[in-house]
């Protein structure tokens, strides 16, 4: 796993897919041909200003960090460039076990996995 450094590549995952989560935002795009490593996932962690002053950006920025870890090399594709984008209190303040269950649901949701997820369960 590779981290983004470059804007360019958080531009170009900004204007990909997108699923939300009451902790953060992920953005997602497979990358093309001879764009980096077809067999890396590269991911990127943003929080604005709007998440609080420096020491409340860098604390939501290390829990997206630790997840990230945790989480995208059994869930994430290869191939694949991912963003996270920590919210205001929600990132921060969010309980451990909840942000790691946000992640793996939107990754299921940007890959169209959920839809088949539910199908697959019997109805009761």
């Amino acid at each position: 796993m590779a981290t983004l450094t470059k804007r360019a590549d958080f531009i170009a995952a900004s204007r990909a897919r997108r699923s939300g989560t009451p902790a953060f935002m992920l953005q997602a795009r497979q990358r093309r041909a001879g764009e980096a490593d077809p067999d890396m996932i590269r991911v990127g962690f943003t929080c604005s200003k709007k998440v609080g002053n420096a020491v409340a950006r860098n604390r939501a920025k290390r829990r997206l960090r630790e997840i990230a870890r945790l989480v995208l090399p059994g869930e994430g594709r290869p191939g694949w460039d991912y963003v996270l984008v920590g919210r205001k209190d929600a990132t921060a303040g969010r309980q451990w076990d909840l942000l790691l269950g946000d992640l793996s649901a939107a990754l299921a949701n940007i890959h169209g996995t959920a839809r088949a997820q539910q199908s697959a369960e019997p109805a009761p």
